[in-house]
């Protein structure tokens, strides 16, 4: 049978959309079952493979739109969402594809697994609320600064840990709460509600992030805090800024004392 990390560069070089989503159901079931071994390491490619669009523009070349202002402009919050979701399911697979087993115990495929399974989910709901929009993913210019993200960190499982799931994603649980309430108050509760699922399984995610990090940080005789910060300073320029959702960073794990100051 074809290893787990085999079947996860399946997914990333799937370059539809909906095949992801659909390898990625398919394979977190069938890890769930049992049926799938656990990984070997093959060669990783260094980029997921993408549909023809969205067109890919530097981040100052998205347009913002007021989230209340207009069907259009909600539209388009939901379409750079669903940008962001279908980068976090190519994320997670590539965290299992590059570092999944050998030195990392198997509790950590396990949770990345989940991950790009809620993941999957999250594109699946945002590109069926944009259908009801008359809109769909691809129509609108996304930047690529979450892969990039990535690339910087392909070398360490450290580094990939505290920039994605405990910098950027942890900047999702601060910024997402204002969303949904600006989309309540125009009336929109279904998008609302897409985001609020995804709101509370993101807070499950950081905390994964956060779990593996300190696990880490054990076996290679590290101080977590120092460790995050130095990583923070050297990847993350302009993610970890206030304000933050204390709430949120907390029931996922994050120590203030991290991100403070």
């Amino acid at each position: 049978m074809t290893d787990l990390a085999t079947r996860a560069l399946a997914v990333l070089a799937a370059p539809d959309p909906a095949d992801k989503v659909a390898l990625t159901r398919a394979l977190a079931a069938d890890w769930r079952a049992g049926l799938v071994p656990a990984p070997a390491r093959p060669p990783v490619p260094q980029r997921p493979a993408r549909p023809a669009r969205p067109a890919l523009v530097p981040p100052r070349g998205v347009r913002r739109r007021k989230i209340g202002a207009s069907p259009q402009g909600r539209a388009a919050l939901l379409h750079a969402v669903a940008h962001i979701e279908l980068n976090a399911i190519d994320l997670a697979w590539d965290m299992v594809a590059r570092f999944a087993g050998h030195d990392l115990p198997r509790g950590f495929a396990n949770d990345w697994v989940a991950v790009a399974a809620d993941e999957a989910e999250h594109f699946a709901l945002l590109a069926a609320r944009l259908a009801e929009f008359g809109a769909a993913y691809g129509d609108l210019p996304a930047h690529d600064g979450l892969w990039e993200a990535a690339s910087k960190t392909a070398h360490d499982p450290l580094a990939r840990l505290a920039v994605v799931p405990m910098a950027l994603e942890a900047r999702g649980l601060d910024v997402t709460p204002p969303m949904i309430l600006r989309l309540d108050l125009a009336g929109d509760r279904s998008s609302a509600d897409v985001l609020r699922r995804i709101y509370t399984e993101e807070v499950g995610h950081v905390a994964a992030g956060v779990r593996w990090f300190t696990w880490i940080c054990a076996q290679r005789g590290l101080d977590p805090q120092t460790a995050w910060r130095a990583l923070a300073r050297q990847y993350c320029d302009g993610v970890v800024k206030p304000p933050f959702n204390e709430d949120a960073r907390d029931r996922a794990g994050i120590p203030r004392p991290f991100y403070a100051a």
